[in-house]
């Protein structure tokens, strides 16, 4: 599978992207290190990301793209230099892997540069072409790629579309390489196209190149890169998998769109802009442009950058691994780091001994290589001496700081072949050879003092290991300390049917950062119908997906899911507008206020305003509500809480019981009562281990517990239940 676009596969990109001459830069993102996002504005036609991969591929994409709360710096230099920016043209730098985008800013013209070779880099230079930023700082032999200096592009590489019949015929001539070889070097075509030109021409790729008739080869390459600039063409060229029948391509004409781009996306071996020789009998699909198949091929991966940067985040932070901060991980990876010290102790003494020994052996070459060199510095000075030492076999190197000679002792044969050691001219050489045997002595101390601490992480593995399955059995888990939380976690956050996500207010603040940034399209604002209550929004899209693999460290009884961006069904429905107004009502002061039911309404997101009327004034937190609501009355105030992971991290989910008893096999169901949560939190906190700030922040307020199972009282095992 080809990693990185060709310079085939930028041409043919290039010249798509030149369509887009015109469209205007809207906004710049970077949803993962690896991977740049310019929303762009085409005239008279429908907004699309050009999405940048570092070292790999460009192309532009219509699919929905998660991106993040906040920028990265670099999207936020971006954003300085090219908003509003018009995309004025796309240009390949002679034939090599580089792409160059012109904008028309008001500030004047900016370049981008997008280098796709080696681990790939983006620079935005200025109308000089003078660097304002590189994505990555990099000097190579010939150049530097850093802010303040002139961009100077790759070494040129030969350009295909200059060669001519004389040139080619020189070129083979004068290589010493085989015939693909030296097209795939020489003339810049790469192994994949330097194989297809072979083929074209009727040749053998590893013929010595002086043998093969240049015109025929010369006819081939045009015939190829004439096809490349008058086809506007993508193809998918699959691997089938066994179960794959043989009328796939009715099966695949008969999926939705997103069915048939991930059939497609897990078939692809790689896209290609035109059919070549070595395509001949492989299966196929073909789209109208490059960018399109890149999408199909890549889209689904790539427009999840978002999440795997918060999934790689999350398990440095949490674990598992080598960010876990279990006690039996920390003390398992102090072992066998002290294990290894303990090895390379042991080496460090028998090396010291071995030399003093060879010294001693030596005694006599030693003394006399001693005597010569310190007569030699008495008679002609260290200078002389260090010069003359570099045609002496004996000696390595010279110190006159030091008065130090490092030299070689004699093999079995008396030659210069044996162990090295450091002289000192004024020591003698028994002397000598104590500095050795006392720094192996000096070292079996420090040894001794390893051993001991080793002997003492074990002691203590042993301890934690029994605890852990201590706790293991009776339920508890290993809550690990976390330096990042996910966003939802600075609200009120639940799960009704279908996976959905409904998040509400914690105070004034967090209720603007609701409707803000959490309440759009299709999502329902929902609100109690009682004063300070936090504004919530359920969302049409965002929400958990169950894992299809259970984590490795998660046990059997925690259900695993993860946070995504579009659930399988987007559709909310009646069950969902209940469970997400049960959650708005336990929420608020309702809880606490003495009363078991109570009256929550909704609206569309467009019916939320912050704006007053004349006179009037809206404060921190609060919103003016126009229109119709839909009103949920004599809601019963009732919740459940369950333990569930969340892309790999245990916490507490809130729910209505029926949810929460249908996806949580440990769960307790709430009422309001007279128990204060700090009470409960401990209690949970005993058989669960999960943090109690965790717990305090979803309990809701003093109540009861109406149900448990595995929060309060260890889980019984399924033999025991029987």
């Amino acid at each position: 599978m080809k990693k990185a676009m060709s310079g085939f596969d930028l041409r043919a990109v290039a010249r798509e992207l030149n369509e887009l001459s015109g469209a205007y830069v809207k906004k710049a993102y970077m949803p993962h290190y690896e991977q740049i996002v310019l929303r762009l504005n085409p005239k008279e036609a429908e907004q699309r990301d050009l999405v940048l991969v570092r070292g790999q591929r460009i192309y532009t994409s219509r699919r929905d793209r998660p991106m993040p709360q906040t920028p990265p710096p670099f999207a936020m230099m971006l954003r300085k230099h090219l908003r509003n920016a018009r995309l004025t043209g796309v240009e390949q730098m002679g034939f090599d892997r580089v792409l160059v985008f012109h904008f028309d800013t008001k500030n004047g013209e900016r370049h981008m540069y997008v280098e796709v070779f080696r681990d790939g880099n983006i620079i935005l230079a200025d109308e000089h072409h003078t660097i304002i930023q590189p994505l990555t700082h990099a000097s190579y032999a010939g150049r530097t790629l850093k802010k303040g200096l002139p961009y100077t592009p790759p070494p040129p590489a030969i350009d295909p579309y200059t060669m001519t019949s004389q040139i080619m015929e020189a070129t083979l001539n004068a290589s010493d390489r085989d015939l693909v070889s030296t097209l795939g070097g020489k003339v810049n075509l790469g192994a994949t196209h330097a194989n297809a030109v072979c083929a074209l021409a009727g040749y053998d790729p590893n013929i010595d190149p002086d043998t093969a008739d240049a015109s025929k080869v010369y006819q081939a390459l045009t015939d190829l890169l004439n096809r490349l600039d008058n086809e506007a063409k993508g193809h998918l060229l699959l691997a089938l998998e066994k179960d794959d029948a043989p009328d796939w391509p009715t099966h695949l004409g008969n999926l939705t769109q997103g069915a048939q781009h991930a059939w497609l996306a897990q078939r692809t071996r790689e896209a290609s802009p035109i059919l070549l020789p070595q395509h001949d009998n492989m299966p196929l699909w073909t789209y109208d442009s490059m960018c399109e198949a890149v999408d199909v091929w890549k889209g689904i991966h790539d427009a999840a950058a978002l999440r795997r940067r918060e999934e790689e985040r999350m398990e440095q932070s949490t674990g598992p691994g080598r960010g876990a901060s279990t006690p039996v991980e920390r003390l398992e990876r102090r072992q066998a780091q002290q294990d290894k010290a303990l090895a390379g102790f042991a080496k460090k003494i028998e090396k010291q001994q071995r030399l003093g020994h060879a010294i001693q052996t030596h005694w006599n070459h030693v003394e006399d290589l001693m005597q010569q060199v310190a007569k030699a510095v008495e008679r002609d000075g260290w200078d002389l001496v260090k010069k003359a030492s570099k045609s002496t076999p004996w000696i390595v190197s010279v110190n006159p700081a030091n008065r130090t000679v490092t030299s070689i002792l004699p093999d079995d044969e008396n030659e210069p072949k044996g162990e090295q050691v450091e002289l000192h001219l004024d020591l003698t050489v028994h002397q000598n050879a104590q500095r050795y045997f006392e720094a192996a002595r000096k070292q079996k101390n420090k040894t001794q003092g390893a051993i001991d601490a080793l002997a003492d992480t074990k002691t203590q593995l042993k301890r934690a290991q029994k605890k852990e399955t201590k706790q293991k059995a009776t339920g508890r888990l290993n809550a690990s300390k976390r330096s990042k939380r996910m966003w939802f976690e600075q609200h009120r956050w639940g799960m009704v049917e279908g996976g959905h996500l409904v998040v509400g207010g914690k105070d004034a603040k967090g209720n603007d950062a609701i409707v803000k940034k959490h309440l759009s399209g299709d999502d329902i604002y929902f609100h109690a119908d009682l004063h300070g209550a936090p504004s919530c929004s359920l969302r049409s899209q965002m929400g958990f997906a169950e894992l299809e693999h259970q984590p490795a460290h998660l046990p059997p009884d925690i259900p695993a899911y993860k946070l995504v961006d579009k659930v399988e069904n987007t559709a909310l429905g009646e069950p969902q507008h209940d469970q997400a107004a049960l959650l708005a009502l336990a929420w608020s002061r309702a809880w606490n206020g003495g009363g078991a039911h109570g009256t929550v309404y909704s609206v569309r997101p467009a019916q939320v305003s912050k704006t007053a009327q004349t006179g009037e004034f809206v404060g921190k937190g609060a919103f003016v509500i126009r229109g119709q609501r839909t009103w949920y009355k004599d809601i019963d105030v009732c919740i459940g809480l369950g333990i569930a992971a969340i892309n790999g991290v245990p916490l507490v989910l809130t729910g209505v019981p029926e949810v929460i008893r249908a996806r949580c096999p440990r769960y307790i169901i709430l009422r309001p009562g007279i128990t204060k949560k700090e009470r409960l939190a401990n209690q949970i906190y005993k058989t669960t281990g999960l943090p109690t700030d965790d717990l305090l922040a979803v309990l809701p307020g003093a109540c009861d517990v109406v149900e448990e199972h595995g929060m309060m009282t260890a889980p019984r095992s399924t033999e025991e239940e029987e």
